[in-house]
Order: C-alpha cells, then sequence, then structure tokens
C-alpha cells in the first residue's frame, strides 16, 4: 500500500483516523501498532515477521544496556545489536549482490535465493540500530514498554521510506502526546502538498523521464534529449522522494509527532557540500553520527579523514541498494566532496553565485543519471549520449519533448526552490486568508484523485531501498 493509492487515501487512512480519536488516548499506541502492521502486511505479510524481530530484538538490547554497567558486557550487547541488524540487511538486500559477483569472479555457480526485498529494512533497519546506540552511549533511556517501542518501530507514517526517525527524537511523544484541531489541520494540508508533488509533478515528468530513457540506440536519442532526460530525472526523484517526506511528516503531525524536516531545497545549493547537507537530512546524519563521527572524523588527520570519507560514501551508496551503479555513485560523491573540501572550497568564495549553483546542479545532475541507472551498459551509454558519443547534437523528439515540457519544467525549477514557499505564503494570506490551507487542500486533490482515478504512471522511487 503506498500514500498515492486510492486504498490508502479512501479507505485505509479515513478508518485509522476516525478508529484513532474514537478511542481514549492511552489505546492510541494500540490502534498505531495494529493500522502500521495491517499496513506493512498488505504488500507483504509474510515480511512482517521480520520487522517484528527487529523490533523485539533490539527491545531486549535496550533493557540489558539499561540495567548492564560493565563495560565489555554493554560493548557486546551493542556488537551483538549491530551485527544482528547488519546481518539481517545483508541476507535479505546484499546477500544475492554478492554471490553474482563471485560467480562472475571465480566462474562458480552458487545458487542465488532469489528473495525479494522487504520493503523499508533499510529504514526500519537504521532506526532500531540508533535506538540502540543511543541507550550504549547513554544518551536516551531504554523503553520499558514494548507497545509503545513497537509503534515507533512500526509507525507507518514514516515505515516505508523515512525519514530515518530516530527515537529521542520523539521518545516522549511515544509515550504520550498532545493533538489539537489546529496541528491535524496542518498536518492534513502538508499531506496533501506532498501528495501533490509526488502524482502531479514527479510522475508526470518521470514518465517522460522513462520515454527518454528507453529510446537509447534509437534515432530519437540525442545530446539534447539526453540532458532533458537527466534534468527529468533529477526534477522526479526530488519530488518524488520530498513529497513523500511531506506526507509522512505530515501523517505524522496528524497523529501527534513531531518529525525532523528531510529536505531543505537542495537544488539551491552553491556547493555539493552543501547540497548534502539539505537532501536527505536524516540519513547524511545518521551517517554522520553513527560511522563518520565514530571512525574520528577530520580529528586523526587528513589520510584518515580521506579514509573515513571513502567508507561512509561507499556505504551511502550501498545503502541505495544491490547493485553497482549505487557504489559508483557514493564514490562519484566521496571523489567530489574530496576534491571540493580540500582543493575548491577556498577558491569557490570568489566565485559568484550564480556560478557556485550552475557547478553544484552540474554535478547533481550527472550523479542522478548514475543513480537511475542499474544497468551497467545502460549508464554507459546513457553517459555517451550526454556528452556527444554516437549521437547527434539535436533530434526531432529533443525539439519536441523541449516545446511540449517547457512550461511544466519551468514549474518545476520554481517549485523545487524557496521561491515557490515564498511566492505561495504572500498569495495565501493576501487572498485567502486563514482559508489558504484548506483551498490548497482541496484543489491539490481535485488534481489528484482523477490522475489516480485513471490508474497512471504512479511508482515509488524508494520503496526499493
Amino acid at each position: 500500500m503506498v500514500f498515492s493509492s486510492l486504498i490508502f487515501l479512501c479507505y485505509f487512512l479515513p478508518a485509522v483516523a476516525i478508529l484513532y480519536y474514537a478511542c481514549p488516548a492511552r489505546y492510541r499506541n494500540v490502534i498505531l501498532l495494529i493500522a502500521s502492521l495491517f499496513f506493512y502486511a498488505w504488500g507483504e505479510p509474510v515480511y512482517i515477521a521480520i520487522m517484528l524481530f527487529s523490533t523485539v530484538f533490539d527491545y531486549i538490547n535496550g533493557r540489558v544496556l539499561g540495567v548492564v554497567r560493565k563495560l565489555r558486557a554493554r560493548r557486546f550487547v551493542l556488537v551483538l545489536s549491530v551485527c544482528g541488524n547488519l546481518g539481517i540487511l545483508f541476507f535479505f538486500k546484499y546477500r544475492d549482490f554478492l554471490v553474482e559477483n563471485i560467480n562472475s569472479i571465480a566462474g562458480t555457480d552458487i545458487g542465488l535465493m532469489g528473495l525479494a526485498l522487504p520493503i523499508g529494512i533499510s529504514f526500519y533497519t537504521f532506526q532500531t540500530m540508533s535506538y540502540t546506540i543511543d541507550v550504549y552511549r547513554k544518551r536516551i533511556e531504554p523503553q520499558k514498554n514494548i507497545l509503545a517501542f513497537a509503534t515507533y518501530v512500526c509507525l507507518f507514517p514514516q515505515l516505508i521510506a523515512g525519514p530515518i526517525v530516530r527515537y529521542r527524537t520523539i521518545q516522549r511523544e511515544v509515550k504520550t502526546r498532545k493533538t489539537s484541531f489546529a496541528m491535524c489541520y496542518r498536518g492534513l494540508n502538508r499531506f496533501v502538498i506532498g501528495l501533490g508533488k509526488k502524482v502531479i509533478l514527479a510522475n508526470t515528468i518521470g514518465a517522460l523521464w522513462e520515454e527518454i530513457r528507453d529510446s537509447l540506440g534509437t534515432s530519437d536519442m540525442s545530446v539534447l534529449a539526453a540532458w532533458i532526460g537527466a534534468i527529468c530525472f533529477t526534477f522526479q526523484i526530488y519530488f518524488d522522494f520530498s513529497g513523500y517526506s511531506d506526507m509522512a511528516i505530515g501523517l505524522g503531525k496528524f497523529f501527534g509527532f513531531h518529525f525532523t524536516e528531510n529536505f531543505k531545497y537542495p537544488y539551491e545549493s552553491k556547493s555539493i557540500t552543501e547540497f548534502w547537507r539539505r537532501w536527505h537530512i536524516s540519513m547524511g546524519t545518521w551517517f554522520r553520527d553513527y560511522v563518520y563521527i565514530p571512525l574520528g572524523g577530520n580529528r586523526k588527520g587528513p589520510w584518515r579523514q580521506v579514509f573515513n570519507l571513502l567508507f561512509v560514501w561507499f556505504l551511502t551508496g550501498l545503502w541505495h541498494g544491490a547493485s553497482w551503479n549505487f557504489v559508483i555513485w557514493g564514490m562519484y560523491y566521496f571523489v567530489l566532496l574530496f576534491i571540493e573540501k580540500k582543493l575548491l572550497l577556498r577558491f569557490m568564495k570568489r566565485w559568484p553565485g550564480w556560478l557556485r549553483h550552475i557547478y553544484s546542479l552540474l554535478f547533481i545532475v550527472i550523479g542522478w543519471v548514475i543513480f537511475a541507472c542499474d544497468n551497467m551498459g545502460q549508464l554507459w551509454a546513457y553517459m555517451q549520449a550526454m556528452f556527444g558519443v554516437n549521437v547527434s547534437l539535436v533530434s526531432d523528439m529533443a525539439v519536441y519533448d523541449l516545446i511540449n515540457y517547457a512550461p511544466l519544467l519551468v514549474v518545476l525549477g520554481v517549485a523545487a526552490t524557496s521561491a515557490a514557499h515564498v511566492i505561495g505564503r504572500r498569495v495565501r494570506y493576501k487572498k485567502f486568508g486563514r482559508v489558504a490551507p484548506l483551498f490548497i487542500t482541496v484543489t491539490i486533490l481535485a488534481l489528484v484523485l482523477p490522475m489516480l482515478i485513471r490508474d497512471s504512471y504512479n511508482p515509488f522511487l524508494y520503496f526499493r531501498f
């Protein structure tokens, strides 16, 4: 079940909302937990056992860390938790990828298991690991109520594709939370805005990206077409993923939780370093706090910092999927960040803002092509097309797409920046006042529902992560 589906919008969410607010406050975690398990089981009833195992496993580890005082014993529990979680993640996500590469290199014939990837496993695994690590570091107290802990792990608004919500962010709200009509109103408005970003913007431009990508090897492909396609995917992944984060944050607020922001207009960045402070913030800060800093960060000399950056970006790429293009994507950003931090940043301060912005966007767009093409042959062919190898400069299809989609591309460009927020805020309060959120919500739903009824192109890119 996905948020941008009629089943979720017309049946699941209204039913859960009615039950949640109709029952006494002390039973609301039970309602949320049951609803979350049903939500997950809708698509993968078997794999619900893995999520429940992770929940119980790290609940027990947290309780043990809460009573054990000897450092050696505490370290053993921490290692057990980390290894157990990573072991589950490796088995389901990376085992076949490793076997395929061993077979290819060594000429062996080790059998593949062909297991489907449990939806959201990368997200809830990182959440439970962060909980155990924070208990070990004594930054939080272990949760003694397993029902409350299970609600945190399984909470359906952020279960499938994040943001990665740390326990310490909502530890008080897991126990008791306050809601109000105004808070629910704002939450639903945020949810619908995210829904609009996903269905209206991401899906529309994503269909053009797939059309252009599929034209590889035909006369329709050209340098112009390749760059239009790359820009389309750049917009698609932003509006898809940030739209999902908006929906998750909005639903969280509707049920009384305050999740942290996951995007801060990343395409406004004027360096690659800044981009990664604005993009998928919950993942970036997770790797910083639980991998980069514990490895020594930049405190143990320049060569150790280089290794730490390399290791973190290798893991960041691999976290996104068991495919070499994700590893290459991670290494691509390691190289860019290394060059930028060591050589460019001091000189970039002298560049005009528009030049730094163009520099950043150029490498971001190229990076998204690496991310999008999980077939290495396709990736190589697409890169060649972008830089004019074996293709014409312009094709009829590229000109046609550019003319027809130019207005949408302009809208996407504005919507991806803070300018859209500023303009929207001024228009709302000048023209509509307090009813502005209601007007926006109704308008977006009026546009979204017919698109969903037609059962049009509606992927969720981060489902595979």
